[in-house]
């Protein structure tokens, strides 16, 4: 069966692809259909914009799709940039400019203010349908400048709660016993698997 991952962002197709290593589908991307729709993501939540991208893409392809919508929750800025992480410094926003907006408000923030916590919300769909979401948060705090050359989006100012090192510091197999992102990743792994299952 093919899967198609609802996204043209690279570095997130990369680690999607690398965890759901051992299922029987052959992992796509968006990217590889011409004329698959460009979802508006102007959900109110996380959840909304997954299951409006999953749910849209496979109605258009036919195809069994997933999606995920991630954010980092800052309690310092009261939860920002939360659903709009990827386009918090504007239209044109970077991995750069948005971690540079980020250490900006925060300067002068003492560590034990710099709580925040990524959440990731995995939406699965067939035919056009929602079969399932899984959601997982990692907890941590913002150091007090980009640190690292892994990772992507907010990795570099990122330091999960137990550690010394933010995501960027980390390999990308360390990182994926943690973060956010795989262990959503791994619930969504069993919502396909069970629902696989149905065809055999």
């Amino acid at each position: 069966m093919e899967l198609v991952v609802a996204t043209r962002n690279k570095d997130k197709l990369k680690e999607i692809k690398a965890l759901f290593k051992g299922l029987r589908v052959k992992v796509f991307s968006l990217d590889l259909f011409k004329g698959a729709p460009e979802v508006i993501e102007d959900g109110k939540t996380l959840e909304d914009n997954a299951i409006k991208k999953a749910v849209q893409v496979s109605k258009f392809l036919k195809k069994f799709a997933v999606a995920d919508d991630s954010g980092l929750e800052v309690e310092y800025l009261d939860g920002d940039p939360g659903v709009y992480s990827a386009r918090f410094s504007g239209k044109f926003a970077t991995y750069k400019t948005n971690n540079e907006k980020l250490l900006k408000l925060l300067k002068g923030a003492p560590l034990p203010k710099r709580k925040a916590c990524f959440r990731c919300v995995i939406a699965v769909a067939d035919k056009g349908r929602a079969i399932g979401v899984a959601e997982s948060r990692c907890r941590g705090k913002i150091g007090f400048e980009s640190k690292g050359d892994n990772g992507f989006g907010y990795d570099p100012v990122f330091i999960p709660n137990g550690f010394k090192k933010t995501f960027a510091q980390m390999s990308a197999s360390q990182k994926n016993k943690i973060s956010h992102r795989s262990i959503a990743l791994k619930k969504a792994k069993s919502i396909i698997s069970r629902h696989l299952s149905l065809y055999r």
